[in-house]
Protein backbone atom coordinates (compact mmCIF):
# COMPACT_ATOMS: atom_id res chain seq x y z
CA UNK A 1 0.00 0.00 0.00
CA UNK A 2 2.56 2.23 0.91
CA UNK A 3 4.60 2.02 -2.43
CA UNK A 4 1.41 2.39 -4.06
CA UNK A 5 0.31 5.81 -2.69
CA UNK A 6 3.72 7.06 -3.45
CA UNK A 7 3.28 6.39 -6.64
CA UNK A 8 0.04 8.05 -6.93
CA UNK A 9 1.50 11.24 -4.79
CA UNK A 10 4.08 11.41 -7.52
CA UNK A 11 1.68 11.86 -9.55
CA UNK A 12 -0.10 14.01 -8.37
CA UNK A 13 2.54 16.24 -7.62
CA UNK A 14 3.25 16.71 -11.04
CA UNK A 15 2.93 20.15 -12.24
CA UNK A 16 2.22 21.77 -9.12
CA UNK A 17 3.09 25.01 -7.99
CA UNK A 18 3.07 24.34 -4.34
CA UNK A 19 1.31 21.78 -1.93
CA UNK A 20 0.34 22.82 1.65
CA UNK A 21 1.91 20.18 2.62
CA UNK A 22 2.90 17.10 0.91
CA UNK A 23 3.22 15.69 4.00
CA UNK A 24 -0.30 16.05 5.02
CA UNK A 25 -1.47 14.59 1.29
CA UNK A 26 0.28 11.75 1.76
CA UNK A 27 -0.53 11.05 5.51
CA UNK A 28 -4.48 11.74 3.93
CA UNK A 29 -4.25 9.66 1.42
CA UNK A 30 -2.72 6.81 3.52
CA UNK A 31 -5.48 7.27 6.12
CA UNK A 32 -8.14 7.50 3.32
CA UNK A 33 -6.70 3.81 2.04
CA UNK A 34 -7.13 2.22 5.26
CA UNK A 35 -10.90 3.56 6.14
CA UNK A 36 -11.94 3.16 2.68
CA UNK A 37 -13.18 6.07 2.37
CA UNK A 38 -13.04 8.75 -0.61
CA UNK A 39 -11.36 11.78 -0.10
CA UNK A 40 -13.46 15.59 -0.96
CA UNK A 41 -11.36 17.46 -3.62
CA UNK A 42 -12.94 20.97 -3.83
CA UNK A 43 -12.40 23.35 -6.86
CA UNK A 44 -14.96 26.57 -6.95
CA UNK A 45 -15.42 28.75 -9.81
CA UNK A 46 -17.03 32.00 -10.02
CA UNK A 47 -19.77 32.17 -13.24
CA UNK A 48 -18.10 35.66 -14.01
CA UNK A 49 -17.90 34.92 -17.75
CA UNK A 50 -19.24 32.00 -19.74
CA UNK A 51 -16.94 30.12 -21.45
CA UNK A 52 -14.02 28.35 -19.88
CA UNK A 53 -10.54 28.00 -21.25
CA UNK A 54 -7.33 25.69 -21.41
CA UNK A 55 -6.28 27.89 -17.88
CA UNK A 56 -9.21 26.99 -16.30
CA UNK A 57 -8.53 23.49 -17.43
CA UNK A 58 -5.01 23.45 -15.58
CA UNK A 59 -7.26 22.71 -11.95
CA UNK A 60 -9.98 20.52 -13.22
CA UNK A 61 -7.17 18.10 -14.74
CA UNK A 62 -5.43 18.27 -11.77
CA UNK A 63 -9.07 17.35 -10.06
CA UNK A 64 -9.66 14.59 -13.15
CA UNK A 65 -6.62 13.09 -11.93
CA UNK A 66 -7.61 12.85 -8.16
CA UNK A 67 -11.14 11.06 -9.45
CA UNK A 68 -9.45 8.42 -11.57
CA UNK A 69 -7.52 7.45 -8.45
CA UNK A 70 -10.74 6.90 -7.07
CA UNK A 71 -12.08 10.27 -4.78
CA UNK A 72 -14.52 12.52 -4.71
CA UNK A 73 -14.78 15.94 -6.77
CA UNK A 74 -16.31 18.76 -4.82
CA UNK A 75 -17.75 21.30 -8.44
CA UNK A 76 -18.30 24.18 -6.63
CA UNK A 77 -20.24 27.00 -8.92
CA UNK A 78 -20.10 30.00 -7.07
CA UNK A 79 -23.13 32.16 -7.63
CA UNK A 80 -23.25 33.86 -4.79
CA UNK A 81 -19.48 34.96 -4.40
CA UNK A 82 -19.58 35.71 -8.28
CA UNK A 83 -22.02 38.66 -6.56
CA UNK A 84 -18.84 40.08 -4.98
CA UNK A 85 -16.36 38.99 -7.84
CA UNK A 86 -12.84 37.54 -6.91
CA UNK A 87 -10.24 40.12 -6.13
CA UNK A 88 -7.47 38.13 -6.31
CA UNK A 89 -4.96 39.21 -9.53
CA UNK A 90 -6.98 42.54 -9.64
CA UNK A 91 -5.95 45.92 -9.65
CA UNK A 92 -9.56 47.38 -9.37
CA UNK A 93 -12.67 46.84 -7.68
CA UNK A 94 -14.09 44.02 -9.99
CA UNK A 95 -17.87 44.84 -11.31
CA UNK A 96 -20.69 43.14 -9.29
CA UNK A 97 -22.48 40.62 -11.53
CA UNK A 98 -26.47 40.88 -11.48
CA UNK A 99 -28.26 37.81 -10.91
CA UNK A 100 -29.45 37.08 -14.06
CA UNK A 101 -25.87 37.64 -15.85
CA UNK A 102 -24.43 34.59 -12.90
CA UNK A 103 -27.44 32.18 -13.74
CA UNK A 104 -26.33 32.59 -17.53
CA UNK A 105 -23.00 32.14 -17.29
CA UNK A 106 -23.81 28.90 -14.60
CA UNK A 107 -25.84 27.13 -16.87
CA UNK A 108 -23.05 26.41 -19.25
CA UNK A 109 -20.27 25.63 -16.64
CA UNK A 110 -21.33 22.37 -16.21
CA UNK A 111 -21.43 21.05 -19.19
CA UNK A 112 -18.01 22.86 -19.94
CA UNK A 113 -16.02 21.17 -17.30
CA UNK A 114 -17.91 18.25 -17.95
CA UNK A 115 -15.38 18.21 -20.89
CA UNK A 116 -12.71 16.89 -18.45
CA UNK A 117 -14.29 15.64 -15.08
CA UNK A 118 -15.93 12.43 -14.78
CA UNK A 119 -19.44 13.54 -13.94
CA UNK A 120 -21.01 10.44 -12.81
CA UNK A 121 -22.60 10.19 -9.21
CA UNK A 122 -20.22 8.64 -7.59
CA UNK A 123 -17.32 10.74 -8.92
CA UNK A 124 -18.89 14.58 -8.71
CA UNK A 125 -20.66 16.21 -6.62
CA UNK A 126 -21.76 19.85 -7.60
CA UNK A 127 -22.62 22.63 -5.34
CA UNK A 128 -23.93 26.22 -5.31
CA UNK A 129 -22.77 28.16 -2.36
CA UNK A 130 -25.71 29.89 -2.27
CA UNK A 131 -26.72 27.44 -0.32
CA UNK A 132 -25.13 28.29 2.62
CA UNK A 133 -24.16 31.79 2.00
CA UNK A 134 -27.79 33.12 1.22
CA UNK A 135 -28.68 32.00 4.78
CA UNK A 136 -26.17 33.85 6.43
CA UNK A 137 -26.84 36.12 9.55
CA UNK A 138 -25.20 39.36 10.54
CA UNK A 139 -24.48 37.22 13.52
CA UNK A 140 -22.52 34.83 11.42
CA UNK A 141 -20.61 37.23 9.13
CA UNK A 142 -19.06 39.35 12.35
CA UNK A 143 -17.69 35.81 13.64
CA UNK A 144 -16.67 35.17 10.36
CA UNK A 145 -14.83 38.76 9.82
CA UNK A 146 -13.74 38.39 13.45
CA UNK A 147 -11.34 35.14 12.53
CA UNK A 148 -9.21 37.54 10.15
CA UNK A 149 -7.55 41.03 11.36
CA UNK A 150 -7.06 43.74 8.83
CA UNK A 151 -3.40 43.11 8.73
CA UNK A 152 -3.35 39.80 7.48
CA UNK A 153 -5.77 40.54 4.54
CA UNK A 154 -3.49 43.36 3.46
CA UNK A 155 -0.85 40.80 3.10
CA UNK A 156 -2.45 39.65 0.05
CA UNK A 157 -0.63 41.24 -2.96
CA UNK A 158 -3.16 42.68 -4.72
CA UNK A 159 -4.96 44.50 -1.36
CA UNK A 160 -1.38 45.62 -0.72
CA UNK A 161 -0.29 47.09 -3.88
CA UNK A 162 -3.35 48.72 -4.29
CA UNK A 163 -3.70 50.44 -0.44
CA UNK A 164 -0.07 51.32 -0.83
CA UNK A 165 -1.01 53.08 -4.34
CA UNK A 166 -3.65 54.81 -2.11
CA UNK A 167 -6.52 53.14 -4.70
CA UNK A 168 -9.95 52.56 -3.02
CA UNK A 169 -10.74 48.58 -1.65
CA UNK A 170 -14.18 47.81 -1.09
CA UNK A 171 -15.16 46.67 2.13
CA UNK A 172 -16.84 43.97 0.40
CA UNK A 173 -13.77 42.64 -1.05
CA UNK A 174 -12.31 42.04 2.21
CA UNK A 175 -15.41 39.08 2.46
CA UNK A 176 -14.69 37.10 -0.40
CA UNK A 177 -11.58 35.09 0.95
CA UNK A 178 -13.69 34.13 3.84
CA UNK A 179 -16.56 33.38 1.75
CA UNK A 180 -14.66 30.98 -0.13
CA UNK A 181 -12.87 29.44 3.16
CA UNK A 182 -16.30 29.19 4.52
CA UNK A 183 -17.20 26.94 1.10
CA UNK A 184 -14.40 24.27 2.22
CA UNK A 185 -16.56 24.48 5.85
CA UNK A 186 -19.62 23.60 4.33
CA UNK A 187 -18.39 20.62 1.97
CA UNK A 188 -15.85 19.46 4.30
CA UNK A 189 -13.43 19.68 1.51
CA UNK A 190 -9.77 17.40 2.19
CA UNK A 191 -7.97 19.08 -0.60
CA UNK A 192 -9.05 22.05 -2.61
CA UNK A 193 -7.43 22.71 -5.45
CA UNK A 194 -6.55 26.45 -6.84
CA UNK A 195 -4.28 28.34 -9.14
CA UNK A 196 -1.35 30.33 -7.48
CA UNK A 197 -3.95 33.52 -7.24
CA UNK A 198 -5.96 31.81 -4.94
CA UNK A 199 -3.40 30.68 -2.41
CA UNK A 200 -4.24 33.50 -0.28
CA UNK A 201 -8.39 32.29 -0.20
CA UNK A 202 -7.38 28.64 0.15
CA UNK A 203 -5.21 28.86 2.87
CA UNK A 204 -7.86 31.30 4.62
CA UNK A 205 -10.13 28.06 3.96
CA UNK A 206 -7.88 25.97 6.29
CA UNK A 207 -7.77 28.12 9.10
CA UNK A 208 -11.44 28.48 9.39
CA UNK A 209 -11.85 24.72 9.36
CA UNK A 210 -9.37 24.17 11.79
CA UNK A 211 -11.51 26.61 13.65
CA UNK A 212 -14.38 25.01 13.06
CA UNK A 213 -12.78 21.63 14.63
CA UNK A 214 -12.62 19.96 10.93
CA UNK A 215 -8.80 18.92 10.33
CA UNK A 216 -7.77 21.83 7.51
CA UNK A 217 -7.61 20.93 4.12
CA UNK A 218 -4.54 20.34 2.15
CA UNK A 219 -4.28 23.22 -0.26
CA UNK A 220 -2.29 22.23 -3.88
CA UNK A 221 -2.07 25.33 -6.19
CA UNK A 222 -1.25 25.01 -9.94
CA UNK A 223 0.49 27.43 -11.95
CA UNK A 224 -0.99 29.93 -14.01
CA UNK A 225 -1.03 28.97 -17.54
CA UNK A 226 0.62 32.05 -19.71
CA UNK A 227 -1.85 32.96 -22.56
CA UNK A 228 -1.27 33.30 -26.58
CA UNK A 229 0.41 36.19 -26.23
CA UNK A 230 3.24 34.75 -24.06
CA UNK A 231 3.58 37.61 -21.24
CA UNK A 232 -0.23 37.42 -19.46
CA UNK A 233 -2.06 34.78 -17.61
CA UNK A 234 -5.02 33.03 -20.02
CA UNK A 235 -8.08 35.35 -19.99
CA UNK A 236 -10.99 36.00 -22.04
CA UNK A 237 -10.84 39.79 -21.40
CA UNK A 238 -7.51 39.79 -22.54
CA UNK A 239 -8.08 38.04 -25.59
CA UNK A 240 -5.20 35.75 -25.56
CA UNK A 241 -7.19 32.47 -24.64
CA UNK A 242 -8.02 29.23 -25.82
CA UNK A 243 -11.83 28.27 -25.28
CA UNK A 244 -12.59 24.61 -24.25
CA UNK A 245 -15.64 25.46 -26.80
CA UNK A 246 -13.74 26.15 -29.85
CA UNK A 247 -14.06 24.43 -33.35
CA UNK A 248 -11.08 22.16 -33.94
CA UNK A 249 -9.24 23.96 -36.39
CA UNK A 250 -9.30 27.51 -34.39
CA UNK A 251 -7.97 25.50 -31.42
CA UNK A 252 -5.53 23.98 -33.54
CA UNK A 253 -4.20 26.94 -34.91
CA UNK A 254 -4.18 29.04 -31.66
CA UNK A 255 -1.82 25.94 -29.91
CA UNK A 256 0.28 26.01 -32.86
CA UNK A 257 0.54 30.24 -32.64
CA UNK A 258 2.43 29.75 -29.54
CA UNK A 259 6.37 30.29 -28.48
CA UNK A 260 8.73 27.38 -28.85
CA UNK A 261 9.95 28.24 -26.08
CA UNK A 262 5.95 27.74 -23.72
CA UNK A 263 5.74 23.98 -25.48
CA UNK A 264 6.93 22.70 -22.37
CA UNK A 265 4.75 24.48 -20.00
CA UNK A 266 1.61 23.31 -22.02
CA UNK A 267 2.89 19.94 -22.47
CA UNK A 268 3.10 19.77 -18.71
CA UNK A 269 -0.31 21.53 -17.60
CA UNK A 270 -2.63 20.14 -20.72
CA UNK A 271 -1.49 16.65 -21.86
CA UNK A 272 -0.88 13.20 -20.03
CA UNK A 273 2.60 12.76 -22.03
CA UNK A 274 5.05 11.68 -19.61
CA UNK A 275 7.63 13.89 -18.67
CA UNK A 276 10.42 12.06 -20.28
CA UNK A 277 8.53 12.40 -23.88
CA UNK A 278 8.19 15.85 -23.16
CA UNK A 279 11.74 16.13 -22.76
CA UNK A 280 12.51 14.55 -26.12
CA UNK A 281 9.66 16.83 -27.33
CA UNK A 282 10.75 20.38 -26.45
CA UNK A 283 14.58 19.54 -27.18
CA UNK A 284 15.13 20.70 -30.39
CA UNK A 285 18.18 18.60 -30.86
CA UNK A 286 15.87 15.39 -30.45
CA UNK A 287 12.92 16.85 -32.18
CA UNK A 288 11.71 19.84 -34.50
CA UNK A 289 9.73 22.14 -32.89
CA UNK A 290 7.28 22.68 -35.37
CA UNK A 291 6.89 18.82 -35.18
CA UNK A 292 6.74 19.11 -31.49
CA UNK A 293 3.76 21.71 -31.67
CA UNK A 294 1.62 19.48 -33.99
CA UNK A 295 2.10 16.81 -31.75
CA UNK A 296 0.26 19.30 -28.99
CA UNK A 297 -1.97 20.76 -30.44
CA UNK A 298 -3.52 17.04 -32.24
CA UNK A 299 -3.38 16.10 -28.53
CA UNK A 300 -5.06 19.14 -26.82
CA UNK A 301 -7.90 19.45 -29.92
CA UNK A 302 -8.19 15.63 -29.19
CA UNK A 303 -8.99 15.44 -25.74
CA UNK A 304 -11.85 18.41 -26.81
CA UNK A 305 -12.68 16.78 -29.58
CA UNK A 306 -11.50 13.80 -30.99
CA UNK A 307 -8.67 12.39 -33.01
CA UNK A 308 -10.39 12.86 -36.30
CA UNK A 309 -11.05 16.14 -36.09
CA UNK A 310 -7.54 17.02 -34.70
CA UNK A 311 -5.80 15.04 -38.30
CA UNK A 312 -8.37 16.89 -39.99
CA UNK A 313 -6.98 20.48 -38.49
CA UNK A 314 -3.80 19.24 -39.01
CA UNK A 315 -4.43 18.90 -42.51
CA UNK A 316 -6.41 22.20 -42.89
CA UNK A 317 -3.68 24.03 -41.20
CA UNK A 318 -0.94 22.83 -43.52
CA UNK A 319 -2.77 23.76 -46.23
CA UNK A 320 -3.70 26.64 -45.56
CA UNK A 321 -0.53 28.39 -43.36
CA UNK A 322 1.93 25.97 -45.02
CA UNK A 323 1.21 26.15 -48.88
CA UNK A 324 -1.09 29.43 -48.65
CA UNK A 325 -4.24 27.79 -49.66
CA UNK A 326 -7.57 28.59 -48.97
CA UNK A 327 -9.36 26.71 -46.40
CA UNK A 328 -12.32 23.92 -47.74
CA UNK A 329 -14.65 24.98 -44.87
CA UNK A 330 -15.26 28.56 -45.05
CA UNK A 331 -18.37 30.36 -43.70
CA UNK A 332 -20.80 31.71 -46.56
CA UNK A 333 -22.11 35.05 -45.97
CA UNK A 334 -25.12 36.13 -48.00
CA UNK A 335 -25.54 39.93 -48.53
CA UNK A 336 -26.59 42.44 -51.36
CA UNK A 337 -24.29 43.87 -53.87
CA UNK A 338 -24.30 47.14 -52.15
CA UNK A 339 -21.35 49.11 -51.54
CA UNK A 340 -20.13 49.06 -47.98
CA UNK A 341 -17.35 50.24 -45.65
CA UNK A 342 -14.56 47.54 -44.82
CA UNK A 343 -15.45 47.83 -41.44
CA UNK A 344 -18.61 47.11 -41.97
CA UNK A 345 -17.85 44.13 -43.75
CA UNK A 346 -15.83 42.38 -41.45
CA UNK A 347 -18.57 42.94 -38.79
CA UNK A 348 -21.33 41.49 -41.41
CA UNK A 349 -18.77 38.20 -42.15
CA UNK A 350 -18.95 37.54 -38.20
CA UNK A 351 -15.23 37.85 -38.40
CA UNK A 352 -14.88 40.63 -35.45
CA UNK A 353 -17.16 40.88 -32.65
CA UNK A 354 -17.16 44.77 -32.72
CA UNK A 355 -16.36 47.67 -34.82
CA UNK A 356 -13.64 48.89 -32.94
CA UNK A 357 -11.91 45.57 -32.95
CA UNK A 358 -12.84 46.04 -36.93
CA UNK A 359 -10.77 48.98 -37.66
CA UNK A 360 -7.96 47.79 -35.37
CA UNK A 361 -7.14 45.16 -37.57
CA UNK A 362 -7.38 46.75 -40.54
CA UNK A 363 -5.10 49.57 -39.16
CA UNK A 364 -2.92 46.41 -37.73
CA UNK A 365 -3.17 44.96 -41.95
CA UNK A 366 -4.25 41.87 -40.89
CA UNK A 367 -7.27 42.06 -43.24
CA UNK A 368 -6.82 41.02 -46.69
CA UNK A 369 -9.64 40.87 -49.40
CA UNK A 370 -9.05 38.16 -52.24
CA UNK A 371 -5.32 38.28 -51.19
CA UNK A 372 -4.88 41.78 -51.06
CA UNK A 373 -4.50 43.61 -47.98
CA UNK A 374 -6.15 46.85 -46.41
CA UNK A 375 -5.50 49.50 -44.72
CA UNK A 376 -8.44 52.26 -44.70
CA UNK A 377 -10.86 51.04 -41.95
CA UNK A 378 -13.63 53.38 -44.65
CA UNK A 379 -12.47 52.18 -47.86
CA UNK A 380 -15.47 51.28 -49.98
CA UNK A 381 -15.93 47.70 -50.70
CA UNK A 382 -17.97 46.13 -53.31
CA UNK A 383 -19.22 42.79 -52.69
CA UNK A 384 -18.85 40.23 -55.42
CA UNK A 385 -19.89 36.64 -55.63
CA UNK A 386 -17.15 34.65 -53.65
CA UNK A 387 -14.78 37.26 -52.40
CA UNK A 388 -12.84 35.54 -49.99
CA UNK A 389 -12.47 37.93 -46.73
CA UNK A 390 -9.73 36.89 -44.58
CA UNK A 391 -9.40 38.76 -41.14
CA UNK A 392 -5.68 37.55 -39.42
CA UNK A 393 -4.46 34.18 -39.78
CA UNK A 394 -7.59 31.98 -38.87
CA UNK A 395 -10.81 33.38 -39.74
CA UNK A 396 -12.09 33.14 -43.20
CA UNK A 397 -15.02 34.37 -45.46
CA UNK A 398 -16.94 33.86 -48.33
CA UNK A 399 -19.53 35.80 -49.72
CA UNK A 400 -22.79 35.14 -51.95
CA UNK A 401 -24.31 38.11 -53.78
CA UNK A 402 -27.77 37.91 -54.12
Amino acid sequence: MVAKIGEQIKLLMRGTAEVYTADELSDRFGAAARAGRQLRIKLGLDPTSPDIHLGHTVVLRKMRQFQDLGHKAVLIIGDYTARIGDPSGQDTTRPMLSDEQIEENAKTYFAQAGKILDTSEEKLEVRYNGEWLADLQLADIIKLTASMTVARMLERDTFEIRHKKGDSIGIHEFLYPLMQGYDSVMVKSDVELGGTDQTFNNLVGRNLQRLDGQKPQIVMVMPILVGLDGTEKMSKSKGNYIGVTDEPGDMFGKVMSISDDMMENYFTLLTDVRPEKIAELTNPAMTHPKEAKVFLAKTIVTQFHNEKAAEQAAAEFEKVFAKGQLPDDMTEVVMPADTIMASKLLLKCGLVASGGEAKRMIKQSAVSINGNKISDPNAEIVPTDGMVVQVGKRKFARLKVK
